[in-house]
């Protein structure tokens, strides 16, 4: 017994370390979780200059480091600080907004396929832009307002039809799934009703693309971000607690549905934003939980993982896209879909071999 104690206390040394404050509070430290966060924004800001500088005019990182930093010749900053730096921004925020998100929802609903993706918020948001395109032929700025109202919209409907003495997660998981099916149905059902030009507009933006965006996508979506992400880290205590199971929260005593509210919300918002940034970028909200819970192999919901994840991830897909297609050929959305959809069939098998499917 000896022996397998010193073991385990050599083992799990490296994992994790408890900080003293001059408080007296202890703080867990988790060394490889941060390690995997720290090399996520290394990868994060390579993609992010290498994408900066990929376009129908190539400019080497050398020199967009150098212009990012003040110093390039007028030209490399007009193309870099007005053209292809917000673009870089969006892809950083919407995929950071749909990592954290798709966590939330995960965690919340204690199921790995409890995503925006698979609940329907991100059709949600659709629906509302497509009013917006087909009904009212709205500007940019009335699309995006749309797409955060039905996503509102849709994670309300999505919440009541989910309860009944609470919340659980297999409910929430299920009435996700039908309501997926009844946006798909009315966003079908819009775009029969559109004419020639609207339909093209919908489409392209229905695909989810970063071509064209500029700082009038960024600063909504990075205030939003800045006003959200100390109210889901305040919440992240409880919601490790909340994936015990609702029982063992009310024992901790965890506030159970107020809690879940608050964070329903939160992960609704996040998501509905991104949508309305950059269209419905599909399963980097499924994929980019999953993927920073096995980099990190720790338990829990792993929040800013996740976060690091779906921004270096979504950035990573368009500097792909671009390389390999060409400067706006290829909408980033369908890169995601492609590799997203690979990693949902793996999944289902994993999950299946395992039995819990």
């Amino acid at each position: 017994m000896k022996a397998l104690g010193t073991r385990a206390t050599r083992t799990s040394a490296p994992r994790a370390r408890a900080l003293r404050t001059h408080g007296g509070v202890s703080v867990r430290f988790d060394v490889r979780a941060a390690v995997v966060v720290a090399a996520l924004v290394v990868a994060a800001l390579a993609a992010s200059v290498a994408l900066i500088g990929t376009g129908d005019f190539d400019i080497p990182a050398v020199d967009v480091i150098r212009t990012l930093l003040g110093n390039g010749d007028p030209g490399q900053e007009f193309i870099i600080n007005d053209l292809r730096l917000p673009r870089v921004v969006v892809a950083l925020l919407v995929g950071a907004s749909l990592g954290l998100g798709g966590a939330l929802f995960q965690s919340i609903s204690r199921n790995p396929l409890g995503s925006p993706d698979v609940l329907g918020i991100g059709q949600g948001s659709t629906a509302g832009a497509l009013l917006m395109i087909v009904i009212f032929q709205g500007s940019a700025t009335e699309v995006a307002g749309g797409a955060l109202v039905g996503g509102l919209v849709t994670g309300a409907a999505m919440y009541l039809l989910a309860w009944k003495q609470g919340v659980h997660g297999y409910r929430l998981v299920l009435v996700g799934i039908g309501v997926n099916a009844f946006a798909v149905a009315v966003n079908g059902y819009l775009l029969t009703k559109a004419d020639l030009v609207d339909a093209a507009r919908a489409v392209v933006w229905m695909t989810g693309s970063l071509a064209g965006r500029d700082w009038e996508q960024v600063w909504p979506l990075l205030t939003l971000c800045a006003v959200l992400l100390p109210l889901i880290v305040a919440h992240a205590r409880p919601l490790r607690m909340l994936e015990m199971g609702d029982d063992t929260a009310y024992a901790l005593g965890v506030p159970v549905e107020r809690t879940r509210v608050v964070l329903m919300t939160a992960a609704v918002l996040l998501t509905a934003a991104a949508t309305a940034a950059a269209g419905p970028v599909s399963f980097v909200a499924l994929t980019a939980p999953q993927l920073a819970r096995r980099l990190t192999r720790s338990p829990g919901p792993n929040l800013v993982p996740a976060l690091c994840m779906g921004a270096t991830l979504l950035v990573v897909a368009d500097w792909a896209s671009q390389r390999v297609f060409g400067a706006d050929q290829l909408p980033v959305g369908v890169v995601t879909g492609v590799l997203g959809g690979v990693y949902l069939l793996w999944l289902l098998v994993t999950e299946r071999k395992a039995g819990r499917i």
